[in-house]
């Protein structure tokens, strides 16, 4: 079997700030052509752990690797392989897109002057190709941010919510292309995001951190084996529904609206067998409904928040 090359990694990884521990003893694995949802709540040190990954800011203790290589103040190569986007992209706001990625070309020495008419056309700026970059909208700021750390054909895409002032088109068009850049060109992809639901669809490796601490790594297809399940049931006459379904041994509760909740294993697999017991008990069921814990009912309930 294929063993996957590890491409980023951090070892007990610590950041403080005077008193105020904002990383503590962050371990990470992320391999070649994944794409790794990094999740957490606001203050929860996600953009921190991202600032030491690229040697913005040095860590207290431990330490970062990308592809291989320890990253720190001589490690000047590795920007030739790595793209990023970190909080609010910046940008000359009286140049054009063009004017602002041209700069940029330069600065990283790349010989093609193709290259920006492509990735302008690959992040839909073209309509705004001679546009100033101080009258873009967030969201097309977002997508010069992102044409810059896509300029050099990076082999790791590190991304501090990227979907960040996009309207809902927008996030679809980046999940389509950070996908194919993962699944068609092997581009590893490390992204901080609160929009859990995007990150759901995109993500094939999630990592939750809280208060500074790493909580869990999962495989997207484990985390579909831990989200919870739940059998939900209503009648006419809930009560005697109720009476029924707890007569057979089901441990029921209600929903906040009174729908009939449960959580047996047995009911969310086969649930027909709840249909014709309560039919045979004359209590034919009005609504019957497996339903899924989603991700960010998920993510609450491992960081010991309130979910649904």
């Amino acid at each position: 079997m294929e063993i996957l090359q590890e491409v980023i990694r951090t070892e007990s990884i610590t950041k403080h700030f005077g008193c105020v521990h904002a990383v503590e003893s962050v371990s990470l694995r992320v391999r070649k052509g994944e794409i790794y949802g990094f999740l957490g709540l606001n203050g929860a040190g996600k953009t921190t752990t991202i600032r030491m990954l690229l040697g913005m800011i040095r860590a207290t203790a431990g330490s970062a690797f990308l592809l291989g290589k320890k990253v720190s103040a001589d490690s000047c190569d590795l920007w030739e392989h790595v793209g990023y986007l970190v909080e609010t992209p910046s940008s000359y706001p009286e140049l054009t897109v063009w004017e602002n990625l041209e700069i940029v070309r330069r600065l990283r020495r790349i010989p093609d002057d193709k290259s920006v008419g492509r990735v302008i056309d690959k992040l839909w700026l073209t309509p705004y190709r001679n546009r100033k970059a101080g009258l873009l909208s967030l969201g097309n700021m977002q997508r010069l941010g992102l044409a810059k750390a896509l300029l050099h054909n990076p082999d790791i895409l590190i991304l501090d919510e990227p979907a960040n002032g996009l309207d809902p088109a927008g996030i679809v068009e980046i999940r389509e292309l950070l996908g194919d850049l993962s699944s068609g060109h092997g581009v590893t992809v490390f992204i901080s995001s609160h929009i859990l639901g995007e990150i759901s669809r995109l993500a094939t490796r999630i990592g939750i951190i809280h208060e500074g601490r790493l909580v869990q790594e999962i495989d997207a297809d484990e985390l579909g084996r831990l989200l919870q399940k739940r059998l939900l049931v209503d009648a006419h006459d809930r009560r005697s529904a109720q009476a029924e379904l707890i007569k057979a041994g089901y441990s029921v509760t209600t929903t906040k609206e009174g729908v009939l909740e449960i959580g047996d294993n047995e009911a969310v697999v086969c649930p027909d067998r709840i249909a014709t017991m309560l039919v045979s008990a004359g209590l034919p069921p009005t609504l019957l409904r497996v339903e899924e814990e989603d991700l960010e009912s998920y993510f609450l309930r491992m960081v010991g928040a309130t979910g649904r």
